[in-house]
């Protein structure tokens, strides 16, 4: 007599599934990368404010040791959340797009004291923003899993 066979479907991923998983890999690593650029500024701006150019008669003037320190939580905080985004999480993905929009208005705010520093930002933090608004299954594992 032979034991019955079993039969153990695998599940092949949908296309859907499989751009939530590209696009979320994706808002991971911008914010990640953003968290890590933002950090780089926060330190520049602490250590030695006198790298940034000083604007004239800007409407939102601000001490630009404290503009390192804001970045430099902002940066802080995008890395913990992108490493969150890689293990799937939903709390990551809503504080994702919460961190990303700070750190747009961050920039908004700096953008006189290095403009092009803080359009890249912006850009990179916007694309992390659309990339977590259009996933929208959560698989339950990681990303690399």
């Amino acid at each position: 007599m032979t034991a019955p066979h079993t039969h153990q479907t695998t599940h092949e991923p949908t296309t859907k599934e499989l751009w939530a998983t590209g696009l979320t890999a994706f808002a991971a690593v911008m914010l990640l990368l953003t968290g890590l650029l933002d950090i780089f500024r926060g330190i520049m701006g602490i250590a030695r404010d006198d790298v940034f150019l000083a604007t004239r008669n800007y409407v939102f003037q601000f001490n630009l040791t404290g503009w390192g320190w804001v970045h430099l939580v902002l940066g802080a905080v995008a890395v913990v959340v992108g490493l969150g985004l890689m293990r799937v999480s939903t709390w990551a993905r809503a504080a994702g797009v919460v961190i990303a929009a700070l750190i747009i208005i961050a920039n908004f705010l700096s953008l006189p004291y290095s403009p092009v520093w803080s359009i890249v930002m912006i850009a990179l933090a916007g694309f992390s923003i659309w990339a977590l608004c259009v996933v929208r299954k959560d698989r339950g594992q990681g990303l690399f899993d």
